[in-house]
């Protein structure tokens, strides 16, 4: 490690290393050789003179790349596209004058981007299903112990452990939604040229308009995707930048919400993230047990968030057929984007799998708050007891501001069924009352939502990607 200069903290403490190599210099200038053999071979196979052995060079060298060669000649020509090419010619001297035939520096640059970018979206897809599938086991675990739930923070109607989780289910399987659709929608440049017009392919060529028709469905082809975009300037359009980075702003927006949740309850003793019996909580309090994972989740996020701007404005101020304000911006914004979306989702995975409940604290909170929630099932058996309900609902409305000082100005207990029970309009004995106070009663349909969500929407997720279940995070801080 480096101590005498900056250091990404993504590459150092947050991205794993599969996705620090998916943007690595290695995997672009191999992949920028992979699309120089495809163009070669395109341009044989539609009738220019490349002889098979000059591809066969090509390929021979498609992976010992020279850097040092390329690296000096960078220093002489200023121009990064061209000293990878004079480096690919010295090793290749029999298909020196056909490397990049026909082609701009954003054959590789841009059909490189859109290569990469895809891959690292389906990496983020794997360890997304796997954060749903950690979290479908949690669900169903706690689909039927009662909490407390909250509105604006506040107690409100009970729910269950597990239902509050599949709120943050839902929300990363809408994530997988748009992320299936953008990655379904990805397609490559191609080969058309300094304004998009293939200009040069069709002087290549002598104008046989059908022959250059071919040239980037082929290249499409052999690079792995379907087929590349029909129009273009010298760029693929920035706004596909855009429609990526959203997506990953929009699953850092639901693990920041999951991270908040935790971080709350954690305060509240109910629920607490992993903590490794060495971890120091605090330099100065020992024996604090901060949730420092989900904090960073949140932090983490936050960037993300934020960082979708930046292909945005890009998007909107390129001019005509390509500036290039955009390059500069692009090396930070996309690598860094998926970079910290890595690092998020390691967290989640990682806090998710070892989240740790304690009953009986969400027990006594609930217990605690219950009589409140059960006053209107209190007043419908005082109602079967003979009462009235309009003169009930009153009693129970002072009953309950009382028992709310109490607790308040006091700092007593709540004691609202002791009041109930003493108030001779209920006709209803303390130990009746108590009998009410069963907390499975107040959840409504809670579990049942959780095992028809798990049954009709997570199973099936969790089906169709099956192969990709069972990654496990590794967490370096």
């Amino acid at each position: 490690m480096s101590t005498d200069r900056y250091v990404s903290p993504l590459s150092e403490r947050y991205a794993s290393k599969e996705m620090q190599y998916i943007f690595s210099p290695d995997k672009k200038f191999r992949t920028w050789r992979r699309l120089w053999i495809a163009l070669a071979e395109t341009e044989k196979e539609l009738g220019l003179n490349i002889t098979q052995e000059q591809i066969d060079e090509l390929k021979a060298h498609q992976d010992d790349i020279n850097y040092d060669v390329a690296k000096a000649r960078e220093k002489e020509v200023r121009h990064d596209v061209m000293s990878h090419v004079y480096a690919y010619g010295q090793q290749c001297p029999k298909a020196k004058g056909i490397i990049h035939l026909g082609a701009t520096s954003c054959y590789v640059g841009d059909n490189t981007d859109i290569i990469v970018m895809t891959e690292a979206l389906k990496l983020v897809r794997k360890k997304l299903v796997n954060v749903i599938r950690e979290l479908a086991g949690f669900a169903d675990e706690y689909k039927a112990l009662p909490t407390l739930a909250f509105t604006h923070f506040q107690p409100a109607q009970p729910t269950t452990v597990g239902k509050r989780a599949t709120l943050w289910m839902q929300e990363f399987c809408l994530d997988l939604e748009d992320l299936n659709h953008v990655i379904s929608t990805m397609k490559l440049l191609g080969s058309k040229g300094t304004t998009g017009t293939q200009a040069s392919f069709l002087e290549l060529f002598d104008g046989e308009q059908e022959t250059i028709d071919k040239i980037d469905p082929m290249i499409a082809r052999k690079m792995g995707f379907e087929e590349c975009y029909p129009v273009s300037g010298q760029t693929y359009s920035r706004k596909v930048d855009t429609r990526v980075l959203n997506v990953l702003a929009g699953i850092a927006a639901s693990a920041h919400k999951m991270s908040n949740d935790i971080r709350l309850l954690q305060h509240l003793k109910e629920v607490e993230e992993p903590f490794e019996k060495s971890q120091i909580g605090s330099s100065a309090m020992a024996y604090k047990r901060n949730p420092m994972r989900s904090e960073r989740i949140a932090s983490l996020s936050r960037y993300v968030m934020v960082d979708a701007l930046n292909p945005a404005i890009t998007s909107a101020t390129q001019w005509f057929e390509r500036t290039l304000d955009d390059s500069a911006n692009k090396r930070l914004s996309v690598p860094e984007g998926f970079l910290a979306v890595d690092g998020i989702l390691d967290l989640c995975l990682n806090v998710v799998d070892g989240l740790v409940v304690y009953p009986k604290v969400i027990e006594k909170r609930l217990k605690s708050e219950l009589p409140f929630m059960a006053t209107e099932n209190i007043m419908m058996d005082a109602v079967k007891a003979g009462g009235d309900r309009q003169e009930l609902h009153e009693r129970i409305r002072e009953l309950s501001m009382e028992a709310g000082k109490n607790v308040k100005v006091n700092g007593g207990e709540n004691n609202l069924l002791e009041l109930i029970a003493a108030d001779p309009a209920f006709n209803l004995s303390l130990e009746d009352l108590k009998k009410t106070m069963e907390p499975s009663r107040y959840v409504g349909r809670a579990r049942e939502q959780v095992e028809t969500f798990l049954g009709r929407v997570v199973n099936p997720i969790l089906e169709e990607y099956k192969e990709l279940l069972g990654v496990k995070a590794e967490i370096n801080v």
